[in-house]
């Protein structure tokens, strides 16, 4: 399942990079996210355990976060866990009313029965956990 998404924000770059790129603190705003364990940190990568969860589902996925700050990206790359693939990306690009943010996710669940269940909500699962992104941005940066 993939969902590309263009948004415009009016907060800056650097500010929703930040934002972005801070894991730990997950758990605190985004749906779904019980729990953000973070390793292995260099300037430019670290790894991150996400925890995430509904109702009595609760799974581990362990990713390598690459930030490349000079052009205000973030790369996903997936290590382990419940997914037969994730990648997922964000860019955050200068615009007259704040940022324009290009977020992208592609991933497959290993289980058929997982995979069936976020067919149907995939779409508006992800248009909420980029509303969760936003909010919080308005909240920290207004």
């Amino acid at each position: 399942m993939k969902h590309e998404e263009r948004r415009i924000i009016r907060h800056t770059p650097k500010d929703l990079f930040n934002l972005v790129a801070d894991v730990k603190k997950y758990p605190e705003f985004l749906p779904w996210c019980m729990g953000a364990r973070i390793k292995n940190t260099t300037l430019k990568s670290f790894d991150a355990d996400l925890i995430i969860g509904f109702k009595i589902y609760k799974e581990v996925y362990s990713s390598k976060i690459f930030l490349d700050k000079k052009n205000k990206k973030i790369i996903v790359n997936y290590k382990d866990g419940p997914f037969e693939h994730l990648q997922n990306y964000w860019q955050f690009k200068e615009n007259p009313n704040g940022c324009e943010i290009e977020f992208m996710v592609d991933f497959k669940f290993k289980s058929i029965f997982l995979q069936t269940l976020m067919e149907t909500l995939f779409n508006e699962a992800v248009k909420k956990m980029v509303k969760a992104f936003e909010t919080r941005a308005n909240e920290l940066y207004n």
